[in-house]
């Protein structure tokens, strides 16, 4: 029984991948400190906060907090794509970045569909 988001697999990961972005955005051109840089961090930031803030507040909330994790990740990997195809991040760095988002977006969608299950089953009694 997991007793803390901070057990949950995609929260780690999530956690993980927010260090891995602001690793990869140091090496950015500064004209981007406002724009690319800002975005990418504010998206990434943005999947293991939710997945905390909806893990704490439970219920059918916790559904949405993980649908807007799910659709960080989803901004987070355009921007990954854009800053790899305007030379600001090496081919390794986006790998390794790219993998760990696809990673999280596979665990958020298994927990989605966990979840939904078990509100279905539960309204169907």
């Amino acid at each position: 029984m997991i007793k803390s988001y901070k057990e949950l697999e995609a929260y780690k990961k999530g956690y993980d991948l927010v260090k891995a972005v602001y690793e990869i955005t140091k090496n950015f051109p500064k004209d981007e400190m406002y724009g690319l840089i800002s975005q990418m961090k504010r998206c990434a930031i943005s999947i293991p906060s939710n997945i905390a803030e909806g893990y704490m507040r439970g219920s059918k909330e916790y559904i949405q907090f993980l649908k807007v994790s799910l659709g960080s990740c989803a901004e987070l990997e355009t921007q990954l794509s854009l800053s790899q195809d305007l030379g600001f991040c090496s081919a390794v760095d986006f790998i390794r970045v790219n993998d760990l988002n696809t990673q999280i977006i596979k665990l958020l969608r298994t927990y989605i569909n966990k979840i939904t299950n078990r509100f279905t089953l539960t309204a169907t009694r």
